[in-house]
């Protein structure tokens, strides 16, 4: 959520800002502050109607006992009382579209962010790795999977519908092996704090990280005790401590959980239908910090290279690309996306996002810090990142790593873990 003062006060710098994303977002800018001068101006007619109240009030009371006070003073009271009442209502309910309009505008993007519409706007900052050279032709995943019996996508279909992938034997194994790879990683060498959190959440906690209401139609809600399936791991990790006041001292926060994601992916027929491109349920990592305000732009940096971590130890050739404005995540300021090289689908993939949303969660969370009981309170940064996603990484190791008999070669690093070396 952006800064309904800062707003007032740099209206025009926030529509530049935000017409960089392309979206149209900057005219919401104008109906925003149309209902918040009705709002303040409401504000200021109750003061006042309250203010003549209990002046009326103090000349009944001054009356009371030397002599009845006059009908006209209690009529004045009562409509008063009436108007009050009425202006209240008016109140509350410009106060409730001024938040509503608060919750629809996206984050400003910083200024370091390249200024475009789409991925071709999108800078590439470093790759690592090189494009193995293969001596036959590389087979997709979903081919190698079926050959290898690694995952069933009709039974998947039969359960669930399409969308959604089952996975066997090794298939289940990898899966499972790969999520504690990455989170024994991000703990014990990246000094993350693990969490196991509930899979469905409160709307207030979706509200407060941004995906509510915006992308309601891409979650999946269960209307009868009104919560959500998480599409990410990051509403619980960064709610962790919203309405909270923490100490500066305490700062940063690092956080990592494993989660199922949910993603109805609204308007995405037709897209990357084949293999496990693209799901409605997929396993995912997630990394998330809090940190002091001054510290966010570091601990970026900081996130992309915990996640670039587990795409060389699994021997992924990958690039970072810092996003444009417009191709940018709703909340984000800033983001890198973190892209894998799939032979066989010949595509790069993305298998994490990493964002600073500098205070735009924390507004809407009521996530504050200070240095000491006297200091000032200010609103933290969050920050989060994939650390990675499941199963587009299964994907690429298996394109990248396979053999031509159909086998897979599993990187050295993830043995220890897997006990084989070939799948």
């Amino acid at each position: 959520m952006l800064d309904i003062h800062w707003l007032r006060q740099h209206s025009q710098e926030a529509r530049e800002r935000l017409k960089t994303r392309g979206r149209g977002d900057e005219d919401l800018v104008d109906a925003l502050l149309h209902r918040d001068e009705e709002l303040r101006a409401s504000i200021r007619s109750v003061e006042e109607l309250r203010a003549k109240r209990n002046q009326v009030s103090r000349e009944i009371g001054f009356r009371q006992g030397k002599e009845e006070p006059s009908q006209a003073l209690l009529m004045e009271m009562r409509a008063l009382g009436k108007t009050i009442e009425e202006r209240e209502c008016q109140r509350q309910r410009l106060e409730t579209e001024v938040t509503n309009l608060l919750l629809l505008l996206p984050n400003l993007p910083h200024r370091s962010v390249p200024i475009g519409n789409g991925a071709e706007a999108n800078r590439t900052i470093r790759t690592w790795g090189a494009p193995r050279a293969f001596s036959f032709p590389p087979k997709p995943h979903w081919e190698i999977g079926q050959q290898r019996a690694l995952f069933d996508f009709p039974t998947a279909a039969k359960l669930a519908g399409s969308g959604f992938a089952l996975f066997r034997g090794e298939g289940a194994r990898l899966q499972r092996t790969l999520i504690h790879f990455m989170l024994d990683l991000h703990v014990q060498e990246h000094g993350y704090t693990e969490i196991w959190p509930p899979f469905l959440v409160r709307r207030e906690v979706a509200i407060g990280s941004g995906h509510l209401p915006k992308f309601a139609e891409e979650m999946y809600h269960i209307p009868s005790d009104d919560l959500y399936l998480l599409p990410t791991a990051e509403l619980a990790l960064a709610n962790l401590h919203c309405g909270e006041t923490l100490r500066e001292a305490a700062l940063p926060l690092r956080y990592v959980a494993y989660s199922p994601c949910f993603r109805r992916e609204a308007g995405s027929a037709g897209k990357d239908t084949r293999g496990l491109l693209r799901l409605h349920q997929f396993e995912k990592v997630e990394l998330v910090q809090i940190t002091h305000p001054e510290d966010s732009d570091n601990a970026l940096e900081e996130i992309v290279r915990h996640a670039e971590k587990v795409l060389q130890l699994l021997e992924l050739p990958y690039r970072i690309t810092l996003l444009c404005t417009g191709d940018m995540g709703f909340g984000a300021s800033k983001c890198y996306d973190l892209e894998v090289w799939a032979p066989g689908v010949g595509a790069w993939l993305e298998v994490s996002s990493c964002s600073n949303l500098e205070d735009f969660q924390a507004r809407r969370m009521n996530l504050r810090c200070k240095r000491d009981p006297a200091g000032k309170l200010r609103y933290c940064h969050t920050l989060n990142g994939s650390g990675t996603a499941l199963p587009r990484v299964l994907a690429a190791l298996l394109e990248n790593h396979q053999q031509e008999d159909g086998r897979v070669l599993l990187p050295k690093a993830f043995r220890a873990y897997y006990a084989k070396e070939l799948v």
